[in-house]
């Protein structure tokens, strides 16, 4: 039996899922301009639920996808969001768990929740409690070649002029 890579969709599980696929229809409320099959064809669906399982799978964008083998991304793309408003990949989530409860059964009311809610015990420590205050504080280096800096003047209004007494 020849091995099928992850992304390829097996003639058994396409037999599944291509009723599931919803036909082209035109809508009887818009004006055409050409007759009806005239212009490009459309892609096969079979293709484009490929190109689709292929970018699912590998976890690349939609630009990425190899047009020599899954035809135009843009196509492919707006074939998944019409598939996705039409309710198709529910469907096919929903067949997939009836027929894995009738082959392995699953246990309905056994429950369990698998999550992070709460921050990590040592997170605080190591970055602080505010997102500004990140990492270690520290006191500010002297200057490398100079004498540090003091002011001459503790304090002054902005209006006042500064004196310099000579004592």
């Amino acid at each position: 039996m020849p091995k099928t890579l992850s992304w390829e969709v097996s003639d058994a599980f396409w037999k599944k899922v291509e009723p599931l696929i919803p036909k082209p229809a035109r809508n009887p409320a818009k004006k055409y301009r050409r007759k009806p099959g005239g212009g490009r064809k459309p892609m096969e669906a079979r293709r484009v639920f490929e190109g689709m399982v292929y970018v699912l799978r590998a976890g690349c964008q939609w630009k990425a996808l190899p047009k020599e083998k899954f035809g135009s991304p843009s196509a492919t793309h707006r074939y998944f969001r019409e598939w996705e408003q039409a309710g198709v990949f529910l469907e096919i989530w929903r067949a997939g768990l009836a027929e894995y409860d009738e082959l392995e059964g699953i246990a309905w009311r056994w429950r369990s929740v698998d999550g992070a809610t709460n921050k990590a015990p040592l997170a605080r420590e190591a970055t602080g409690g505010n997102p500004a205050d990140r990492g270690e504080k520290r006191e500010q280096a002297p200057s490398s070649g100079g004498r540090a800096w003091s002011p001459a003047v503790d304090s002054r209004d902005r209006g006042q002029r500064a004196r310099c007494d000579a004592t």
